[in-house]
């Protein structure tokens, strides 16, 4: 929890001072689960109840949003200070050196992710792309992030975007894995679902795709094939070409829409898909052949 809580205070935690030095923490969100998520651990951490404010936007959505705060009377500094936030006098979370002490607990790292995430993290609809993002306000805690994902053998990179720092993933098997370590089993089970379906789909277009295209070909072989064989019908003669490969012609002409291993079968004795194909481009070319000295 002390983790979790640290890593939301430093990913979206505004921290103010007043003219007495004494300082105060804001944690706004728009979902009251993460809401409620943190009033507990505050509450169970150190005993205090947050301020809670709820404001309703009067823009066209009218969205609702949670303000959490910790004032001086709740010891905010001291707070702070337990978690090793460093705060300039700009009142911006610099470094929070608690993350070295958190890096050799697992529990700890998973929790500080979990907590960064619910904080300021998003995912893209898998619908569309695979895209998991943790949103910064400094570059230093972005590579913090990073470097704490791929502990655990990811690839999370950095970018900079409109004045913030983002760390983020972009494969839907790193996506998954990170979800499974914060504990998101429930997005985690969607989240597969839908690569499934999509797997499912691409398969199902590449063989439909992949059928279609073979139709086409066999099509426009057996046209051409047709085409050279009543060449030779009209202007060479059956009679005049060697038995087998009047045989396959005769064929051909009577089963246009067949392949060749159904022409192959029809022979007798049979014969093989590569065999007709043979006996067919002999037909192609003597066709050719023939076209070519009539000018």
């Amino acid at each position: 929890m002390f983790s979790e809580l640290a890593a939301v205070i430093t990913v979206s935690g505004v921290v103010r001072f007043n003219r007495k030095n004494d300082c105060s923490v804001r944690i706004t969100t728009e979902n009251a689960a993460f809401a409620r998520k943190v009033f507990s651990i505050i509450k169970r951490l150190y005993n205090i109840f947050p301020e809670v404010i709820i404001r309703k936007s009067r823009k066209l959505k009218r969205h609702t949003s949670y303000v959490l705060g910790l004032n001086a009377s709740m010891n905010c500094g001291v707070i702070l200070e337990t978690m090793g936030i460093a705060v300039d006098k700009g009142s911006t979370i610099m470094y929070m050196p608690y993350f070295k002490k958190l890096s050799k607990k697992l529990c700890c790292r998973k929790a500080f992710l979990r907590g960064a995430f619910l904080a300021g993290g998003s995912i893209s609809d898998p619908e569309k792309t695979y895209h998991l993002e943790i949103s910064t306000h400094s570059k230093e805690l972005a590579e913090e992030l990073s470097t704490l994902i791929n502990g655990f053998k990811l690839n999370a990179k950095v970018i900079s975007r409109k004045g913030n720092f983002v760390c983020y993933l972009k494969e839907g098997e790193n996506i998954v894995d990170f979800l499974n370590i914060i504990g998101a089993h429930s997005a985690l089970l969607e989240l597969e679902n839908v690569r499934i379906l999509k797997g499912m789909r691409n398969n199902v277009n590449r063989i439909v795709n992949c059928e279609t295209a073979n139709l086409e070909k066999t099509v426009n072989a057996s046209i051409r094939q047709v085409d050279n064989i009543k060449f030779i019908k009209d202007h060479i003669g059956f009679e005049n070409i060697p038995k087998n490969l009047r045989e396959i012609a005769e064929l051909r002409l009577r089963f246009i829409d067949s392949s060749l291993t159904e022409l192959g079968e029809m022979l007798n004795p049979p014969l093989g898909k590569s065999g007709v194909n043979h006996r067919l481009r002999k037909l192609d070319s003597i066709a050719e052949k023939a076209r070519n000295l009539r000018g």
